[in-house]
């Protein structure tokens, strides 16, 4: 159903749904559009929520960066014309939100990070599967999770597709590199948009340590928890993600 809202301009690639203050939604270094199905659903009702795909497998080697990446998510913003815009990212993609907000501080007005990459140094490095079997494959997309279950083989079949391409391999990595290298603990007293923090309590690649720290660091945040959750809070306990967030909206008024 989704798809019927995809769209392509100017070598944008994204869903679009729903009217309203724009949310745009950033996905992982593994991740993809299909992360964000109920976040979509839900929010759409009373948002724009908009899904850009982003280039991850498209930019230059030599430009395959956190960086990068966020130039492009300033690009895609300005393609849509928007004022100001509400960010949520899962993982890489909660580490472009956090830097285009220490970019772009008035074109925020609110960011949502769940299990966000940014402070934790190992956090891209570990959890990414080399090359390998695909029972080996399995095994690793079913770790991010608490329950393995969440790894569909729908998933799973996309995941090994990419570590078995070359080329998408050493992009990826490049990118992963960069996440590792850019380290935003220094950025984060001076960043006062109103941040909401959603993690699972069993996130094996951005541990509660990471989300307790983003707390401590960001002037204006809140920290919500859910049980027996891993990586992605949003695919995994999509109706609690949900209920956390719209109550975190309406609470500060957005």
């Amino acid at each position: 159903m989704i798809n019927l809202f995809r769209k392509k301009e100017d070598k944008f690639s994204y869903i679009e749904k729903g009217e309203g203050v724009p949310i745009i939604l950033l996905h992982g270094l593994m991740g993809g559009l299909s992360n964000f199905d109920s976040t979509i659903e839900f929010f759409s009702r009373n948002y724009k929520v908009i899904a850009p795909e982003l280039p991850i497998y498209d930019l230059p080697l030599l430009s395959s960066t956190v960086k990068n990446l966020t130039n492009w998510l300033t690009r895609f913003i300005n393609h849509k014309g928007f004022e100001q815009v509400i960010l949520l990212g899962n993982s890489l993609g909660g580490h472009i939100g956090l830097l285009y907000t220490k970019l772009h501080p008035k074109k925020v007005k609110a960011l949502i990070l769940t299990g966000s990459s940014g402070l934790y140094e190992s956090a891209m490095g570990d959890s990414y599967p080399k090359r390998g079997s695909y029972e080996f494959i399995q095994k690793k997309c079913q770790d991010v999770f608490y329950d393995p279950e969440t790894a569909t083989k729908e998933l799973v079949d996309e995941i090994f597709a990419i570590v078995n391409d070359r080329t998408k391999v050493i992009k990826t990595l490049s990118i992963a590199k960069s996440a590792i290298r850019h380290n935003m603990a220094k950025d984060l007293p001076n960043m006062k948009t109103p941040t909401c923090l959603i993690w699972g309590k069993n996130d094996p690649v951005t541990p509660p340590k990471v989300a307790e720290e983003f707390y401590e660091l960001l002037p204006n945040a809140s920290l919500y928890w859910i049980d027996k959750c891993g990586h992605a809070p949003m695919m995994e306990h999509p109706d609690q993600f949900n209920e956390v967030l719209n109550k975190w909206l309406t609470a500060n008024n957005l």
